[in-house]
């Protein structure tokens, strides 16, 4: 073998061996595996979730749903019991409903595995606007921040078969994080309001009833008396309105 091809052979080797470790002006890239439901690693950025991951009996899993190479649910179970017996059991579960990186919904449960609540931000923006309360694994309450102003402003309640019975409403903006004072009550059957009642001067008692027709609720004075179809008295557990003679504000908060 002559001298010169001998040369031309090592550059062509030397350039091969510096292309493969490396010496390009663009790194290489590492890409997640492309997945349908599959689990994938966890996501290394800060994705806003609020589903407590740190634990010593906790075990979480991500999936990537949507086929864009970054997870966009989390879930986190619970270990129960020990040896053979032990069980994982769902505790935690959010998701990113819009592609965005930031979850968006997340729903808790219970040792049972049923979930108690889920909050979420429907409209993007970061905040958490509408929270639904579950009671034996049943809607039983949402909770919706209306004017986004980061506080409740409305509860819709929902009987066995998910049809509203009343809404309560806090149209002055009285409420707080802890405490609950609506100002509007409302009624329903059949899927319409048949009563409305306004509390106007924010005492917690109803100052004003109305009851819906056909049309436009008529408006009636407030009861002297409370009448058969109207609670005497409003128990914490139901938030229900005190009526115009009753001597004790509302409540309702949770």
């Amino acid at each position: 073998m002559t001298r010169a091809v001998t040369w031309a052979l090592v550059a062509v080797l030397t350039g091969g061996a510096v292309g493969a470790c490396g010496g390009s002006s663009e790194p290489a890239r590492r890409r997640r595996p492309r997945s349908t439901g599959a689990e994938t690693p966890a996501a290394a950025v800060d994705d806003h979730g609020r589903c407590e991951t740190e634990g010593e009996r906790l075990e979480v899993s991500e999936y990537d749903t949507s086929g864009d190479e970054t997870p966009d649910v989390r879930r986190v179970f619970h270990r129960m019991g020990d040896g053979p017996l032990m069980r994982l059991v769902l505790a935690c579960r959010e998701a990113d409903l819009n592609g965005d990186g930031t979850k968006d919904v997340v729903r808790f449960y219970n040792d049972e595995g049923r979930p108690i609540r889920e909050e979420s931000d429907r409209d993007f923006d970061g905040s958490i606007d509408t929270i639904t309360v579950f009671q034996n694994g049943r809607v039983v309450r949402t909770e919706i921040d209306e004017n986004h102003d980061g506080r409740v402003d409305a509860k819709i309640f929902y009987d066995d078969e998910g049809a509203t019975t009343r809404t309560e409403r806090d149209l002055a903006g009285r409420s707080t994080p802890t405490d609950w004072h609506p100002d509007r009550w409302e009624y329903f059957e059949d899927g319409r309001v048949v009563r409305m009642g306004t509390d106007v001067d924010g005492d917690g008692r109803v100052d004003r009833w109305d009851r819906g027709g056909d049309g436009a609720p008529e408006p009636v004075a407030a009861p002297a008396s409370t009448p058969a179809s109207t609670p005497a008295s409003t128990p914490a557990s139901t938030g229900e309105p005190a009526p115009a003679d009753a001597g004790s504000a509302a409540s309702g908060a949770g």
